[in-house]
């Protein structure tokens, strides 16, 4: 009746546009795929708010899974998100999975393509209506559509599968049908469009270390020892080419925490300059092997962050800017992205698990990788010794701890956060061959596999207490009650899928590999399957962020890109492969720089001052707040060294290390040239 199996859609109802009926054509796609093509043939032109499609199942779903939430009927996920879009559900049996004809949508619409999910009405919905951003970031539906006359057409694939494995795994089949058929042929003829990489790893160090070196590169005495790492974070207003007065964004520091780490960075800059013959640059990576040694350890625990006093000073045209007072104010603390004072102050902020398990890691990689300073290793053993305290009974270890007493805070005790400690953990397990490491790695990844994969609760510090605040006070732990899913950040389902692939290596357990790919296949729908074209810099390959936020090409990228190859070399998946080179490209298409002259015209569009003296300069992603265009909304106006080019230059460097030889043997990918 409505060209879908009775036995998976109880009801197909399409709305008209104005007086018209829609033509419906449907097509069967392979084994699985229903395609269904609807056409609008108007006469004159429609003027209507919204226009929508409903499908029901034909069962009661156990599993919801939408891009990004929708929790009230005004809410709508705009095609802003269409990262690799998708609505799944399931019954334990039956699973269903509506894609939207990207092809369709690629050619034209006379008015935006939205998506939703309605758990309670047990919907799924295809519709067009202009919206707004309404909160950071969420989207709703607006008035003011209107389709000329001509023809307006719109269509998706429906999915079908009635397996066991499918179940198991609800993003599997779904991960392949959008890479298959928008991203692989893309790839193939070269997107996301970068020079070979090597390029862009001498820019991101002339810009850093050249010049943008004043405001960018930071060396001072701490304790009597010679200490150094790139800001935090730079602006704009900091250029050499601007011409006003200079302001920084926030604090002048130095971080060694999850997102932004001067240590990982410094391991790029170590290889580089130790192949390139360059002393300096080799110096200024020690230089940052210090600062973060310099962290003193209280019973063990560390702080992330290290900091300057900050002032404000007016200029001749009364303009007011942010100024440091200079590392001799330096003071320790931590991030200050957290529950206990999100965005105030860094000296007080609790000490964040996650960031520590992170740099001790990073110490062990150092030490085994680039050079067997043994201070990283002692320093990394006394954290394993005080990380060992921390696990509760169930296995989980918290998030924060507090400030002053050092005792676990309440707030994400049982998150999966916890899986960067089982990664750190395995890695002491090895270093050490000391089975307490193993057997808390272990209980660790049991409970993440018990109580976090099963639920999708992907909850960490990113998914609240950053930029999107959203449900920060009532949505913890609970689910947004119309999607019938947790606000989720795709971190935590990076950690996860990377120690389950640790654990698998260190057991040769399968279910490791295999819960591992369902979180990995999780993480890949935040991928950009295609190229959208109201997206005006090089998407494909590039990561989205959380199911509440806007990005496009986020940094973390440079920090997927080796575990999604991995994966797909030990599967032998060729389509991971290429999923995982096209995360390293994207992690270079933000840069200012001829190269990328698509990005070069954005960036002169929204900062015109912008010229040579800028080249490698490289904002952490595209489109954050939900919108973008051609005229350069959607560009930023910061840049953070550690989560951006020098993030992007150590992961290119990491990668060709670790896995190029292997890639072009195998696969004929010369990672970097090809």
């Amino acid at each position: 009746m409505n060209g879908f199996p009775e036995s998976f859609v109880q009801q197909f109802k399409i709305d008209r546009l104005g007086r018209f009926s829609p033509q419906t054509a449907f097509s069967r796609i392979g084994g699985n795929a229903v395609r269904c093509a609807i056409t609008f043939t108007l006469e004159e032109e429609v003027r209507q708010n919204d226009w929508r499609l409903g499908l029901t199942p034909a069962f009661p779903p156990i599993f919801h899974w939408a891009p990004h939430l929708t929790p009230t009927d005004r809410h709508v996920i705009d095609q802003h998100v269409f990262r690799s879009p998708a609505l799944i559900v399931h019954d334990g049996r039956r699973t269903i999975a509506l894609v939207p004809d990207l092809d369709l949508l690629a050619a034209g619409s006379p008015e935006r393509w939205y998506l939703d999910l309605d758990e309670p009405a047990n919907r799924l919905t295809l519709g067009m209506s202009r919206s707004r951003v309404a909160e950071h970031v969420l989207f709703e539906r607006t008035p003011g559509a209107a389709y000329p006359p001509g023809e307006v057409k719109i269509g998706f694939y429906l999915l079908l599968f009635e397996d066991e494995e499918t179940v198991r795994n609800p993003w599997r089949s779904v991960v392949d049908f959008l890479w298959e058929r928008w991203g692989a042929e893309a790839f193939r003829a070269g997107a996301p469009r970068v020079a070979p990489m090597p390029r862009y790893v001498r820019r991101t160090y002339d810009w850093a270390f050249r010049h943008w070196e004043e405001a960018v590169w930071q060396s001072f005495e701490l304790d009597g020892r010679e200490v150094g790492a790139p800001a935090f974070i730079v602006d704009v207003s900091q250029s050499p080419s601007y011409p006003g007065m200079p302001s920084e964004r926030e604090a002048r520091s130095v971080w060694n925490q999850a997102w932004f780490s001067s240590l990982r960075s410094a391991q790029g800059l170590y290889r580089y300059g130790r192949a390139a013959g360059d002393a300096d640059l080799v110096r200024r990576a020690l230089l940052s092997k210090e600062l973060a040694l310099a962290a003193p350890q209280r019973e063990g625990f560390f702080p992330a962050v290290i900091a300057t006093e900050m002032e404000r000073t007016t200029g001749e045209d009364r303009r007011t800017a942010n100024r440091s007072k200079g590392w001799e104010t330096a003071y320790w603390g931590n991030s200050n992205r957290n529950p206990v004072d999100p965005w105030g102050s860094i000296a007080d902020a609790p000490y964040h698990v996650l960031d520590m398990s992170w740099t001790a890691l990073l110490m062990l990689r150092w030490f085994e990788e680039l050079e067997p300073d043994v201070r990283l290793s002692d320093y990394a053993r006394r954290y394993a010794e005080a990380l060992l305290t921390l696990q509760d009974e169930r296995g989980f270890f918290p998030a924060w701890l507090d400030a002053k007493t050092l005792k676990p805070l309440p707030v994400l005790a049982d998150s999966p956060e916890t899986s960067l400690s089982v990664t750190f953990f395995w890695r002491m397990y090895a270093h050490s061959g000391e089975e307490r490491f193993r057997s808390a790695a272990e209980k660790a990844m049991e409970a993440v596999l018990t109580e976090i994969v099963p639920a999708g609760r992907w909850e960490d510090f990113e998914t609240y207490w950053s930029c999107s605040a959203y449900g920060r006070n009532d949505l913890v732990g609970r689910r947004v009650a119309r999607n019938g899913m947790f606000k989720q950040c795709n971190f935590s389902m990076y950690w996860t899928a990377e120690a389950l692939l640790a654990s698998y290596e260190a057991t040769g357990e399968r279910r490791y590999l295999e819960t591992g790919r369902r979180c990995l296949d999780e993480m890949l729908m935040t991928q950009a399957s295609w190229q959208p074209p109201y997206i005006h810099v090089d998407a494909l390959g590039g990561f989205g962020v959380m199911n509440a936020d806007g990005e496009w090409n986020d940094a973390r990228q440079s920090l997927f890109a080796e575990l999604i190859l991995q994966y797909g070399m030990v599967l032998d998946h060729r389509a991971y492969i290429e999923r995982g080179l096209a995360a390293l490209r994207a992690s270079f298409v933000m840069m200012y720089c001829p190269e990328n002259e698509r990005t070069r015209r954005q960036w002169e569009r929204a900062h015109p001052f912008f010229g040579e003296r800028d080249y490698g300069f490289t904002m952490e992603n595209y489109g954050h707040g939900g919108e973008a265009n051609a005229e350069g909304l959607g560009m930023g106006t910061f840049t953070i060294y550690d989560w951006g080019n020098g993030a992007a230059a150590e992961a290119y460097l990491r990668i060709q290390a670790h896995l190029g030889e292997t890639l072009k043997e195998r696969y004929g990918f010369e990672i970097g040239l090809e």
